[in-house]
């Protein structure tokens, strides 16, 4: 589905704007470690976002590039994001919260 800057950057604010009304959202999202660069780099059909990450999945460095990367996406600290499924698999899911 390969989405342009512009959709992707209106994602994020979609995002932003549901952490606001509901404080608190959970994330589905399909990792692929080892890439070229770090970033969000799709919004795949069923609505999970595609985060590429650098790191080896290894010692859990994959997983706090992919929480980084969201944070930085989703223009949040980091300590807002917990990942609570899926620290051994490319499909995660990440709680999001405003506080």
């Amino acid at each position: 589905m390969s989405d342009s800057a512009d959709n992707l950057t209106a994602h994020a604010e979609e995002l932003r704007r549901r952490l606001l009304r509901e404080g608190t959202f959970v994330l589905e999202v399909k990792t692929v470690p080892r890439a070229r660069t770090a970033a969000v780099s799709d919004v795949m059909a069923n609505g999970a976002l595609k985060v590429k990450v650098t790191a080896a999945p290894e010692k859990g460095r994959a997983n706090e590039e992919v929480l980084a990367v969201l944070a930085a996406f989703l223009s949040l600290p980091r300590r807002n994001l917990e990942m609570l499924t899926g620290h051994t698999s490319p499909q995660k899911r990440v709680k999001v919260s405003a506080a």
